[in-house]
């Protein structure tokens, strides 16, 4: 990875929205432990904060109206938008899109014009798989140049905002760069992946021995990896890559790593696809289904070939480094 000291111009400072989130905690303090300039933009009155002390934090009451100070913004080389209104299972906003819309839309496009204007090189955007759509078939990927199919509020918005940056990199010239990312995997992990981890750890059995689905994740330090990379990478500018650990595993093969990797026992009663599939229809539960039984498989090698990028980590070492702290 190359931390981005050597510079054309007199910019030297990385801008960094969300960045109190699970992927721009991460991101800004290892771009500061490189020894680069971070400023981590977040809400005002949000945790955790990032830990380290030379990180200068820029609090943001609201992105889609915000005014970035001019000055601040004369000194940054990249923009890394990883501010986001993420995927909310059981959403109660009477209008959702419209609110996904305000933050991942309208809040990206607003901050985006303002590096334009202050002639930002490079602004990255941490959009998501679900621009693509919420499943594949077994053993055909989503590949990046594919027509958007997205299904639901979220996927829409992220979406709307590719849109939008692509028509201001025409217009004005700065480089934007699109990361579509799967599920995304690592210590502090919340959301689907926390309850299954918090399933394994109490060893319960669960009917899941049997699936053979395959799905693509990502662990958190192989993202920020590449983020990383497309910060001064030529071929980055105006591409829109994928990306995933490079290794599918069905519902199955990811349990068993998971308890591995926690030292646990896999406690998995191979019960047919189909009879879960069908359980789940009579109960309500399609989507926990499709996440369960369902393939979504992500296609990376032209995140690969075009910035010659190789995940740091394969799933193993992955799954390893989110009870990394727990076992030392």
């Amino acid at each position: 990875m190359n931390g981005g000291r050597d510079r054309a111009d007199n910019r030297n400072m990385y801008f960094v929205t969300g960045a109190n989130g699970f992927v721009g905690r991460a991101l800004t303090n290892t771009l500061a432990s490189m020894g680069n300039s971070v400023v981590a933009a977040e809400r005002e009155n949000t945790y955790p904060r990032p830990v380290r002390p030379d990180v200068e934090v820029y609090s943001i009451s609201d992105l889609s109206d915000c005014v970035i100070s001019i000055d601040l913004m004369a000194n940054v080389h990249t923009v890394i938008s990883c501010a986001a209104r993420a995927h909310v299972m059981k959403d109660e906003a009477e209008e959702p899109l419209i609110v996904y819309r305000n933050v991942n839309t309208v809040g990206t496009l607003n901050l985006a014009r303002q590096a334009a204007t202050a002639g930002v090189k490079r602004f990255i955007f941490i959009s998501s798989i679900k621009v693509n759509g919420e499943q594949t078939l077994l053993n055909q990927p989503f590949v990046a140049d594919a027509i958007p199919a997205p299904e639901d509020a979220y996927g829409i918005s992220k979406m709307e905002a590719e849109q939008g940056l692509r028509v201001l990199a025409a217009e004005t010239g700065m480089e934007v760069v699109i990361i579509r990312p799967p599920l995304v995997y690592g210590p502090g992990v919340k959301g689907n992946f926390a309850s299954m981890i918090n399933l394994v750890a109490k060893g319960l059995p669960l009917p899941l021995g049997a699936i053979h689905n395959k799905r693509s994740l990502v662990a958190l330090d192989n993202l920020v990896d590449l983020i990383i990379t497309c910060i001064d990478h030529p071929a980055a500018a105006n591409q829109t890559f994928l990306v995933s650990d490079g290794e599918d595993l069905s519902t199955t093969e990811l349990l068993r790593g998971v308890a591995e990797a926690m030292g646990k026992p896999s406690r998995l009663i191979p019960v047919p696809a189909g009879l879960l599939q069908l359980g789940a229809t009579l109960l309500g539960k399609k989507d926990m289904a499709q996440r369960l039984l369902g393939s979504l498989q992500v296609d990376i090698s032209h995140t690969q070939k075009c910035l010659n990028w190789v995940p740091p980590l394969t799933v193993k070492q992955g799954l390893e480094r989110c009870f990394s702290n727990q076992q030392d």
